[in-house]
Formats: structure tokens, sequence, C-alpha cells
């Protein structure tokens, strides 16, 4: 087991919760999440931030009337995304006196030693100049991961559990728009029930986990629990909980759940 660093976490946001009900940025919810990010590092924790939503910041700013589904739409929604998703963070992290940077990666970046190693230099000299990273896959030119369907990062849950791998996090939290995760669907199921600790994941957790969810996301609980097999299985605790209210983070911080806890093999 690689040993990891304990005051390092990744935090991994989606579509559904950086934008509001009709598709606009929640301005709130990026104001709330770079002041508890902040403070979280005021702490001594180093926080690298894995962020969705450019795809639909970009399609929202380029006045699309729906989600775009042609490959060349949808790179040029992401292209236009990244910089006013970037400039929101800029924004609202400057206020809280931070400094983020910008890292896009795609999945051959993962898969060349070299790129690797240069990744991890990159990652871990920002971290010691207190600067926060804030990660998105390279929409406008990552074909792969825009059109397969099944992608390799789904709305970047994949893609937190592999940077939280790289740089040896601690701990992964993964912002939803639920609570964590349920023994049924709670948008359908009224009596569904939140499970706070899941210490194996195996053949029935999976299956609870079903197909995708929100309307504007396209990771669902299946990506969410397989990027918890993959972060636990090196022994990093994954954990699952709802990103409107990203106060929670305090509460894992401080040794509790929060939402759903993926235990790390140990």
């Amino acid at each position: 087991m690689m040993s990891l660093y304990n005051n390092r976490m990744v935090v991994k946001v989606g579509t559904s919760t950086l934008t509001n009900d009709i598709g606009k940025s929640d301005l709130r919810i990026f104001d709330r999440l770079a002041c508890v990010l902040s403070d979280i590092q005021n702490m001594g924790y180093e926080v690298i931030l894995v962020s969705s939503g450019a795809i639909a910041i970009g399609a929202n700013k380029l006045q699309m009337k729906k989600r775009p589904t042609s490959m060349r739409l949808k790179q040029a929604a992401a292209a236009v995304g990244q910089c006013s998703i970037m400039y929101l963070y800029d924004k609202f992290f400057n206020n809280y006196d931070k400094t983020i940077a910008q890292i896009l990666l795609n999945a051959e970046d993962m898969e060349n030693e070299e790129k690797k190693e240069n990744l991890i230099n990159t990652f871990n000299t920002l971290l010691e100049m207190g600067i926060i990273p804030v990660v998105n896959e390279n929409d406008s030119v990552s074909y792969t991961e825009i059109e397969s369907e099944d992608r390799l990062f789904g709305d970047n849950d994949m893609l937190s559990a592999v940077v939280a791998v790289l740089c040896r996090a601690k701990k992964l939290i993964i912002l939803s728009d639920i609570n964590g995760f349920y023994d049924s669907d709670p948008r359908l199921y009224p009596k569904a029930k939140l499970i706070e600790c899941i210490t194996k994941i195996d053949e029935h957790i999976l299956s609870l986990a079903g197909g995708a969810g929100s309307r504007r996301g396209t990771g669902g609980m299946k990506t969410k629990v397989q990027a918890a097999e993959m972060a636990t299985s090196q022994g990093i605790d994954t954990i699952i909980m709802n990103g409107k209210n990203p106060l929670g983070i305090y509460e894992i911080v401080k040794g509790g759940r929060g939402g759903t806890l993926f235990v790390g093999k140990r």
C-alpha cells in the first residue's frame, strides 16, 4: 500500500452542484465552496479541487437552449465554459486571499510515465507554494472522453480518484446532488435509507449504484462508486456528500462522515 499525505485531500464538484435548476451558474455554491476550501487550507490542509461544469456553463454562456449533443458543439462549449469557470473560481478564491492554478488533463496523460512524473511534480510544487490546483478534464481536445458511453472519467468522478491516487491524498470527497449513497434512489423512493459507512464495495453495492444521475451532469452514483472503488483500493477514504452544503466538509475534517464514508483499505 502506498504511503499517503495525511493532510492532503481532493474535493470533486460536479455540474449538477455548480449549476441551478435552470442550468445557470449557482454563484452561492462557487462562493461557499471557495470559502470552505480556503478556510480548510488555512487549517493546514492541502486541497486539490477537481471540477466539472465546463460544457454546461459554456452552453449557458453561448445561450444554447439545451446541452449540446454534437462533438463539435460540446468542444466549443467546453472551451468557452473553461474560461468562465476559471474566472469564477479565481474571483471567489481571491476573495479569501487564495491563489488557484488550472490543470487540464486527459486519459493519455496518466498512461505516459514521463507525463505522470511531471504532473506529480507540478501538483507537489503548487501545493508547497500554498496554491489550490483546480483540475478539469481537457474536454475541448479530449474527444474520447466526451463521446464514450462509459466514459473513463464520467463527469470527472473517475478523474478525481485518479488525481487522489496520483497525489497520494488521504481523503477524496465527492460532492453530489444528494446526501450520500442510499439503498435506493431517494428521488424516486421517499423511504430510501442513507448508508453511512461502506467497508467493502461488492456486487450488491455496485448494483445499488444503478445508472446515471441528474439531467445536467453525466456522472450518476455508478461512476461515484467506481471512483470510490479505485481510491479505497489504494487506502484513500472516500466520502460522497451533498455539494449544496459545502459546510459538511468541516465535519469530515473533524473526523465525522458528512455523508457516506467508503473506508480505504488499510
